[in-house]
């Protein structure tokens, strides 16, 4: 069928809003983290069951293939398509935990992470850890039987998973836990329950083949199907299920799976071991082994070279000689005694065995995820630094622990007689599964044929010298199906072929994943990826950003507007850009927050806000221009008229009513169509203009500290529908530092001052210098050149200012200097109320979430952190104008807060979003200290006298 054909049949069966037939979505939902490209016809999005099942039967039916996609972190081209490509939507992000989270079954749209999440509490956590976890989804996760750091081949989804509900080819669905389902089932597909009787037999009763099959499935193991599936078990549904594990979509579609969780010991502590070279380090295997030990990560030379650049990483690594080797190690227990008793074994073990700097564990809680976080970006940073125009492949072997070490010497001679040099290995020790990188170019037919000869040594090598697995836990996909038949023999490959026919007679389920007739079909459609711009080139596309996206569910990811933007840069005719770029405006431009925490979840840091703001910077033209250059020369009389006008609503609204009000605005913003903002009831109420610079403490040797109010509060600062408090945010952080003791002193001429942050975003780049150094010029004299420090009320002008202004300057958010310097400072009576905080964007990236937390359950007897909330979209003032972004990005707010009743932030705009989407008035946290907060004997006559002074000079 084409494109259109499919958009006809598909938009009668789902909303059009789940169906995307045009180019763009195509292009960008059809990209994944391996290194092939297929454009899917059409991308549908599901949220039910009865959704899959009516695409399935309609692809049954119409002989169409479909392919499945989940986070599209996978590795091995399984889930790309060149038909329908299947999307799974949010109905399918669903948990229950049972049996104090010994058991837990969970939806396929939930991340690892997020599921690990809810099972913290019982000290639970998911058998499977790939170093994908924080993106990955539970459907990836247990279609590619991925396993990761911990011991894979005890703790991977085929030992773990207790039960799962599947939808056939056919759309028929199967409940392995439901007594009645699983007879239906056998009742009702007789042929399918013969073939897999018959397949059990043939691989139980023939010995060469049994044998060979449990000595394979003694190492990591999913290269082809789980046929161990058919020695471990006789009952056909037990063997069902587990075939569906690793089968990477191409028998069925897996929506729910109940897993039995493992013991997450609480306290954990790492330590890096150098070693002289790969061999040395194979020799600690057998030695841990027997120790308590998590997990053992190895990282080559190349692999530490790659992020000994990286902030925090330990200073050695940069003198380690040219062969030396690291081995990253783990281990975790429920008490102090123990963890300590099981470093001094591990120490013990591996006495015997030389290395070059001696054994030194640490529990430090930042140095351990600061390790733990390199050793999971270990691909991407690699990748980021491959020579241009060049595509990162990773494969993925194992190998028995008598043979490591030669085959790991094997495996480094190869990459660098096959030009790969450079190529970076690291990998999971403890089950001699090791991962590493070639950079391909496959723009020439050389650079192809080069990888391919490689492809097919590499296949003698694993297989036929040292017996080895040609993929561990990163799936077959398209990458290794050629060589399944060559690792595995002609016997069972005939096997896995039948298990195929027998699920999908039909081969619509995924076609060309794991089974494929085609041998060269790893060289075909590989992935372009072009010099597009320095700040994306390092991208390989992995995914891992897309969690954090407020816009994802709106419109596109971060990895999906530099798929767009790439695609746009090689386009040479200046129609088809200038299609292509009308085209993707709304999705790529207006809908993008410019947060940057996409560059927090990469692992080479890429902020696309950047390559959009960039891009801004560039379409502003003259006008436009002008107006943000008159703005910035007029702040005073701007933030001024801001004051005057915000109440005006708000006035009418406590006469006609809220709900008129509402309705009017909202008309005014649809007529509008951009040119007004959307006004609502938690749009604030104009600040109260602060009149001095100077706010004495009674103490003449008390503490000084530079206030800075933003120019958002000082403008718009007011409260909002919902506030019991009539004082603005500014009249709030007076109060709390002068409680504290604190001499207050704000920059003269505060009313013209901003932080650029509001132009930089729009790409107004000279007026945000302006701004900036105007700012910077003011703080500079009132801190004393930066001997005192300086507190900010808007945590987004706070980073801001942290990345634009003098280094000298001693900056702090209202949150971190509220921890900091006034808990201890203050008397704070405990509140018997339910909160709600949201940590911004900006305070993640400066690692506030701890300290707002902190604060908060210093004054309320309950605090909640609602989950799967991050960015809240509103993007400095684009809430206003593009609201649906913000709706999507807090879209799990109100069922995340629970039974709060106040909510706290660290932002002025951040907190219209989340009141609006919670239904909780969201304020600043200095109105929770301020509420809780005692002011010290002799200072409440002094903070009267500074209220008053707010608005009336004289006092």
């Amino acid at each position: 069928m084409t494109t259109q054909q499919l958009h006809t049949h598909l938009t009668k069966l789902f909303p059009k809003e789940q169906v995307f037939t045009d180019e763009l979505y195509r292009l960008t939902k059809g990209t994944d983290a391996g290194l092939y490209r297929l454009v899917p016809k059409a991308v549908v999005k599901v949220n039910s069951e009865d959704e899959v099942i009516r695409l399935l039967q309609f692809c049954n039916k119409e002989n169409v293939p479909v392919t499945f996609k989940a986070a599209g972190t996978s590795l091995s081209g399984q889930t790309i398509s060149d038909s329908i490509l299947m999307e799974i939507g949010q109905g399918f992000e669903f948990s229950a935990i049972t049996d104090n989270g010994k058991t837990a079954t969970f939806g396929v749209g939930l991340t690892g992470t997020a599921a690990n999440r809810m099972l913290q509490r019982y000290r639970r956590k998911l058998g499977p850890k790939p170093a994908s976890i924080n993106s990955a989804k539970i459907g990836g996760i247990v279609s590619n039987n991925a396993s990761g750091a911990s011991y894979g081949i005890r703790y991977n989804s085929y030992n773990t998973v207790k039960s799962m509900r599947i939808i056939f080819a056919n759309g028929t669905l199967l409940d392995t836990s439901d007594k009645a389902s699983c007879e239906s089932f056998l009742k009702s597909h007789p042929a399918l329950v013969e073939q897999i009787g018959k397949l059990h037999r043939e691989a139980t009763e023939n010995e060469s083949v049994k044998s060979r099959i449990s000595e394979k499935f003694r190492l990591k193991n999913t290269c082809g199907y789980g046929v161990n599936s058919l020695v471990d078990f006789s009952d056909p549904i037990q063997i069902i299920q587990h075939l569906m594990i690793g089968a990477e979509g191409t028998l069925g579609f897996i929506s729910q799976v109940t897993f039995e969780t493992v013991h997450d010991a609480p306290l954990k502590a790492t330590a890096m071991l150098y070693f002289a070279n790969l061999r040395d380090v194979c020799e600690a295997i057998i030695p841990l082994r027997s120790c308590s030990v998590s997990a053992a990560e190895l990282m080559d030379r190349n692999a530490l070279r790659a992020v000994e650049e990286q902030a925090g990483m330990p200073p050695e690594l940069k003198s380690l000689p040219e062969n030396a080797a690291a081995l990253l190690i783990d281990t975790s227990a429920d008490d102090t005694e123990t963890l300590l008793a099981q470093m001094r074994e591990i120490e013990t073990k591996l006495a015997h065995i030389q290395t070059l700097i001696p054994i030194q564990f640490t529990t430090d809680k930042y140095l351990y995820n600061l390790y733990w976080n390199v050793r999971n970006g270990l691909f991407t940073s690699a990748a980021a630094a491959r020579p241009k125009n060049t595509l990162s492949i990773i494969e993925d072997v194992a190998f028995r622990a008598e043979v490591l070490p030669d085959a790991l010497t094997d495996l480094r001679q190869l990459l660098v007689d096959s030009g790969y040099a450079d190529a970076v290995m690291w990998g999971h020790l403890l089950d001699g599964n090791v991962h590493f990188t070639v950079s391909a170019d496959i723009n020439s037919t050389e650079g192809v044929n080069r990888y391919a000869a490689f492809m097919h040594t590499l296949a003698d090598l694993v297989t036929r010298k040292h017996d080895g697995s040609l993929k561990a836990e990163h799936g077959t996909g398209r990458n290794m199906a050629p060589f399944v038949e060559q690792e595995w023999g002609t016997e069972i490959y005939g096997l896995m072929k039948r298990i195929k026919s027998a699920f999908d007679p039909q081969r619509i389920l995924n076609p060309g994943v794991i089974i494929n007739d085609d041998k060269d079909v790893f060289i075909k459609n590989l992935k372009n990826i072009p010099s597009a711009n320095p700040v994306i080139d390092k991208c390989i596309e992995c995914g891992f950003c897309e969690v954090n996206c407020p816009s994802k569910n709106l419109t596109l990811t971060p990895r999906q507007r530099i798929v767009a933007y790439r695609y746009l840069t090689e386009l040479t005719d200046r129609k088809s850009r200038e299609k292509w770029a009308s085209a993707m405006s709304y999705e790529f431009n207006e809908t993008c927050a410019t947060d940057g925490l996409c560059a927090v979840a990469c692992p080479v840091q890429i902020d696309t806000g950047k390559l959009v703001k960039e891009l801004r910077w560039t379409e502003n033209g003259k006008f436009a221009n002008s107006i943000a250059s008159g703005i910035a020369k007029n702040m005073a009389p701007v933030t001024s008229m801001i004051r005057g006008l915000l109440g005006v609503p708000h006035a009418i609204a406590k006469t006609v009513g809220y709900n008129s009000m509402e309705s009017v605005t909202k008309g005014l913003y649809k007529a509008g169509d951009g040119v007004f903002p959307l006004w609502t009831r938690h749009t604030p109420s104009g600040s109260r203009k602060i009149a001095r610079n100077i706010f004495p403490a009674d103490s003449s040797d008390a503490p000084m500290v530079v206030y800075f109010p933003s120019c958002i509060t000082r403008s718009m600062g007011g409260p909002s529908f919902g506030y019991a408090e009539t004082e603005d945010v500014p009249m709030k952080m007076l109060s709390v530092l002068r409680k504290a003791g604190y001499t207050v002193i704000i920059p003269e001429e505060k009313d013209k001052l901003c932080c650029g942050m509001a132009f930089s975003s729009k790409g107004f780049r000279k007026q945000a210098q302006q701004k900036e150094n105007e700012l910077n010029e003011a703080l500079l004299k009132a801190s004393r050149d930066g001997e005192l420090p300086i507190v900010c009320d808007m945590s987004p002008c706070l980073l801001h200012m942290r990345e634009t202004l003098d280094s000298r300057l001693k900056l702090y958010d209202q949150v971190e200097f509220i921890h900091d310097f006034l808990l201890d400072r203050l008397t704070l009576e405990k509140q018997p109320v339910s909160v709600a905080i949201h940590t911004t964007c900006s305070s993640t990236k400066i690692h506030l979430e701890e300290k707002l937390y902190n604060i908060a359950t210093r004054c309320a007897e309950k605090v909640i952190v609602p989950e799967e909330v991050r960015c809240c979209g509103w993007a400095g003032d684009r809430g206003f104008f593009y609201p649906e972004l913000n709706n999507s990005a807090l879209e799990q707010l109100k069922h995340g807060i629970g039974d709060a009743t106040e909510g706290y932030s660290n932002s002025r705009t951040c907190e219209i979003g989340l009141s609006i989407n919670s239904g909780v008035a969201y304020k600043s946290v200095v109105y929770l200290v301020d509420k809780c907060a005692t002011a010290r004997k002799g200072d409440l006559e002094g903070e009267a006298t500074e209220r008053n002074s707010i608005v009336n000079p004289k006092s």
